[in-house]
């Protein structure tokens, strides 16, 4: 049998066969699409690393495929531009309010706070809110004022959130500011399920830097002085007679009611997001400054769906319950780092009738004492060695 014939170029031959367009010229950078060749997952990883729910929408407008991803981001950040009250009335206006006390002025931003707003200067952002239409690149390049911010609307966090379909770990960020008060260390950290579960407060009347803190001898040399009157001459963490006469009580009054009622009422906002994303597992409420920060983990958000909170009567926010405090003050307390507060207080919060697994100690326990990043962890800590001064609050 024979082989079949093999066909052999003729080397002879001085016609050349013209190359291909397509093999002579290689393909344009502009045209590949390196994100192609990444998998969703990966994708995901890094638009879970982005967060910011702004810069999400921008990279919804990239393609069509980012368009479809976004939506399964499980980590979120939304940063508040600004809180408009459903009071017509302008009350940094008034004659009356810059007379009126921290506590007043929290509970007249809190008490008319209706809806958080997050102002929208792209209008693709629009877009990721209306995905039935989904905005092209060109599109932006070809409508200017699409990217130039001149249409400019809001949407709420709740609004906006709605895209999202497997939320796990939410932050919100409120602008900084909203207790009115100046001038004063004031910190609050509160975690909360159905009602507040517990909330610790640290704050002092004034911070001097370790620069200053060496030329307040005299500050220090009367602080002291208050405190060993107590004792026989020694320091054993007493509050002094001129606590209770010269209005310092007042005001930490003053800031545990403001903190309750910034606590309250950023838990109150909550309640639609939690109930439209059942993936939720972690929750933060802070704001810009830092000055206070509401958690919810996974039990007391489900706790939360299964059980509504109660509203207060008289304001927009969650009704706060009868309360158990325990309470230290230093009037003079020094920092490893140099750093002086000035009548520095403690404030560790429980409601009155919990029972079961959150029936935690008050007298400075772990999540007290753990509750603020340094140089404050550090100052809770020195706080919760002095002696422990109990009080009791009516629900409001």
């Amino acid at each position: 049998m024979s082989s079949p014939p093999v066909i052999r170029p003729d080397m002879n031959s001085h016609e050349k066969s013209e190359p291909s367009t397509m093999e002579s010229e290689p393909p344009s950078p502009l045209m590949t699409d390196h994100f192609d060749r990444l998998p969703d997952s990966l994708l995901l990883l890094v638009f879970n690393k982005i967060g910011d729910v702004k810069a999400l929408g921008r990279c919804c407008v990239v393609s069509r495929r980012f368009h479809c991803l976004v939506p399964q981001v499980d980590n979120v950040v939304v940063k508040v531009d600004c809180v408009i009250s459903d009071d017509n009335s302008d009350t940094s206006s008034s004659p009356s309010s810059s007379s009126s006390s921290p506590t007043d002025k929290g509970k007249s931003v809190f008490s008319n706070l209706v809806r958080l707003v997050l102002m929208k200067p792209l209008q693709f952002l629009g877009q990721f809110l209306c995905p039935k239409k989904p905005i092209s690149p060109n599109d932006v390049l070809s409508r200017p004022e699409a990217a130039g911010g001149s249409d400019v609307s809001h949407h709420s966090p709740t609004e906006v959130l709605k895209n999202f379909n497997e939320i796990r770990r939410l932050r919100i960020e409120l602008p900084g500011g909203e207790l009115g008060i100046d001038d004063v260390l004031l910190k609050w950290k509160a975690d909360f399920g159905s009602t507040l579960d517990r909330c610790v407060i640290l704050g002092a009347s004034s911070v001097l830097a370790p620069s200053l803190a060496a030329a307040s001898a005299a500050e220090k040399s009367t602080a002291v002085r208050d405190d060993a009157s107590c004792g026989g001459g020694e320091d054993n963490g007493s509050i002094p007679e001129s606590f209770y006469t010269n209005g310092e009580l007042k005001l930490r009054v003053v800031w545990t009611i403001s903190s309750l009622i910034a606590a309250s009422a950023r838990h109150y906002l909550l309640q639609q997001i939690i109930a439209e994303h059942g993936t939720l597992e972690s929750l933060v409420l802070t704001d810009s400054d830092g000055q206070g920060v509401l958690r919810m983990d996974r039990e007391q958000l489900e706790e939360l769906r299964v059980k509504p909170l109660s509203a207060s009567a008289s304001a927009n926010r969650t009704l706060v319950p009868a309360l158990n405090m325990r309470l230290w003050y230093a009037p003079y307390l020094e920092l490893p780092d140099g750093t002086v507060l000035m009548g520095a207080t403690l404030v560790a919060i429980r409601p009155s009738e919990q029972t079961g697994r959150k029936r935690e100690p008050l007298d400075g326990g772990c999540w007290v004492s753990s509750a603020f990043e340094e140089p404050y962890g550090t100052a809770a800590r020195l706080l919760v060695k002095r002696r422990t001064y109990c009080l009791e609050m009516n629900s409001f």
